[in-house]
């Protein structure tokens, strides 16, 4: 009889997901379904029938059909309907950000704690290592009941799937079947127990290196392989999935000192006998800084190799050794985990810093325990408890604002064309006194040294003594910390040159500052930087590197001028010439835009560029040839 048990189990599993047991049965790899099972409307009660909010709780179903085990499984869920997503359970989202959330524009869910789904044939058919499900709840604008909010799409987002077209379960909910894709190939391999590391433009890997009954010491080490990617005052933050706590820390600190949460919650009645003046942080998600670099030689906070380094990481084209940050923490437990193998690391990982890209964290994956050489000098290697990678990507959403941003003007042209108008942000408060959508105007090559609230009178009489458009209003700012003037020096029959000047205008000094520059059709015909360490950089193509001599690599930041009375504020600034020679691309057009950038970065971020460069019709330059041409002319002429 215990078959018939099994299979009556089998059934109403099946139909709890409401995915049909014919379609479940056809489908040899992993089944996807999502139903929608009930909504309500919400307050307040709007005239805008597409804004009126409305409460929907839906599942979403992974079932393992395949012959291979799914080990961190992810599913991409295409929302269309501006979902807010306020619960999930048994996942987190892909991208690292914490519940609640906007999804309007879909997002990949990641599987926690159960991140594998095995196959029948290993588990004799046990679906509650088979299958998952995620409850989902939220908030939907503008779909109301009787209708029913349903996502786009579902696709398996692991690699190496392909699903089927989506089919629909009535008006409630979809179906959709992954499968193997025969066509794709990976180096990436797995065993029985792990995945493989994964490459990225930043990866974290969080090592358990020591492991008690209550508490275990964690090695946080941050690794950065982006040849333009980089961190300063970098800050870390995670979400405490099971009440964990940090009671010490090596290498870095919280950036805030907060037990409350421990004193007066299960955690202090958990921990009668511990002192938690001594603890440094029982948030749910903390957000941890690096240390200055006199704490290094620190005999309780520093003394771990690549800690302390005031939260710069470097791209390994700079300087390798300083492409890492490592710190260690020793983390407490709360029951029911207390026993030295119940394991854990935190989710929802974020990583920023000062002026740098934006990264994007993968989930905490299991991959094969790190191995460390022994301290002991013997020639071994040491591996830790356990271990787990996320990996991290530089990202930019469609419509971001910049961090930096670019001019450009040339010596055949006497205006310099400025930052774009709002290139990192306008105000929230700008009223009418700014427009955000007004072109910036052009402005003598002096203007680009006056913060811009004191540019206003020379952009006027400029525009009036060229016969430029004054808006009204005039346009807003830039808003950017920092800005990069490249300035056509030169052009001539074998060579030409530019000039490159970086302005500071915010309140932080950069130290180790670099800067790179793309250009499409120049950059082979790089040949030197006068005050800059420059070189072509390798494995990034058309894309010249630059950064400060050696004791000159701290642009400083904006301070008061001579008379802060009467002067306006001066940026920290920092100048070269750039050389290139003809040789090595014939044809190029260094004034009709060949001398210019296609994308120019500071410190890893890419900056806006002008929409349009310096025009010559305003100023004729005329060649030798055409001088002499000319006094020919005349001479001929004069003799009649």
């Amino acid at each position: 009889m215990a078959w018939h048990y099994y299979f009556i189990f089998t059934v109403i599993t099946i139909l709890i997901a409401t995915t049909s047991f014919s379609y479940a049965q056809e489908c040899n790899g992993v089944l996807l379904s999502y139903v929608y099972t009930t909504g309500e409307r919400l307050p307040p009660k709007v005239s805008d029938a597409a804004k009126q909010p409305y409460r929907f709780e839906s599942t979403v179903t992974l079932l393992n059909n395949g012959l291979d085990e799914l080990k961190s499984w992810k599913v991409f869920v295409e929302f269309q309907h501006n979902e807010f997503l306020v619960s999930a359970t048994g996942v987190v989202l892909a991208d690292g950000t914490t519940l609640p959330a906007a999804v309007g524009n879909g997002t990949v869910f990641a599987g926690y704690p159960k991140t594998d789904l095995k196959t029948a044939v290993e588990t004799a058919g046990d679906l509650t290592q088979m299958q998952v499900q995620i409850d989902l709840v939220g908030t939907v604008f503008g779909v109301a009941p009787p209708d029913t909010p349903l996502p786009a799409s579902l696709k398996l987002a692991n690699d190496g799937f392909k699903c089927d077209k989506t089919d629909g379960q009535g008006d409630s909910g979809i179906n959709v079947c992954c499968t193997k894709d025969p066509k794709f190939k990976t180096n990436v391999t797995t065993n029985d127990k792990f995945m493989q590391r994964q490459n990225g433009d930043l990866t974290i890997m969080y090592d358990v290196i020591r492991t008690y009954e209550s508490n275990y010491w964690a090695e946080v080490t941050i690794a950065n392989h982006n040849r333009l990617g980089r961190l300063d005052n970098w800050k870390l933050s995670w979400d405490w999935m099971n009440d964990e706590f940090i009671n010490a820390m090596r290498g870095a600190y919280p950036s805030v000192i907060d037990v409350s949460d421990c004193v007066f919650g299960k955690k202090g009645m958990q921990y009668k006998d511990l002192d938690f003046s001594n603890v440094l942080n029982c948030q749910k998600r903390p957000t941890i800084i690096d240390l200055p670099a006199t704490k290094y030689n620190d005999t309780d906070l520093g003394k771990i190799p690549f800690c302390c380094r005031n939260g710069t990481i470097l791209p390994p084209s700079m300087d390798i050794s300083k492409s890492v940050s490592r710190f260690q923490m020793q983390v407490y437990k709360m029951p029911p985990n207390l026993n030295r193998s119940e394991l854990s690391p935190p989710q929802n990982w974020q990583i920023n810093g000062t002026l740098n890209p934006t990264y994007k964290c993968g989930p905490p994956v299991r991959v094969s325990p790190t191995a460390n050489p022994d301290l002991s000098g013997i020639p071994s290697y040491k591996t830790v408890m356990a271990s787990w990678q996320v990996v991290c990507n530089i990202t930019k959403a469609i419509g971001t604002a910049s961090k930096c941003c670019v001019s450009f003007s040339a010596f055949y042209n006497e205006s310099a064309i400025p930052c774009k108008t709002c290139a990192c942000g306008c105000p929230s408060n700008r009223g009418k006194t700014c427009s955000a959508t007004a072109p910036a105007m052009w402005l003598p090559p002096d203007a680009l040294l006056v913060p811009f609230a004191n540019r206003s009178t020379k952009a006027t009489a400029w525009a009036d003594l060229k016969h430029l458009r004054v808006p009204n209003p005039m346009p807003c700012g830039d808003n950017c910390g920092v800005s990069i003037n490249w300035h056509l020096n030169t052009d001539y029959a074998k060579g030409w040159s530019a000039r490159i000047t970086l302005f500071n205008w915010g309140d932080t000094n950069f130290a180790d500052w670099f800067a790179a520059v793309q250009m499409d059709k120049a950059a082979q015909g790089f040949e030197k930087m006068y005050s800059f360490n420059g070189s072509s950089l390798k494995g990034v193509n058309n894309t010249i590197f630059m950064q400060g001599l050696p004791g000159l690599n701290y642009l400083v930041a904006e301070v008061d001028g001579a008379n802060p009375l009467k002067d306006p504020r001066v940026p920290g600034k920092q100048q070269s010439v750039i050389s290139f020679t003809k040789k090595p691309t014939p044809g190029i057009n260094v004034a009709h835009g060949d001398g210019f950038p296609t994308k120019v970065f500071f410190n890893g971020e890419e900056c806006s560029l002008p929409s349009v460069i310096p025009s010559s019709g305003s100023r004729k330059v005329f060649s030798w040839a055409t001088l002499m041409l000319l006094t020919l002319v005349l001479i001929i002429l004069k003799q009649q």
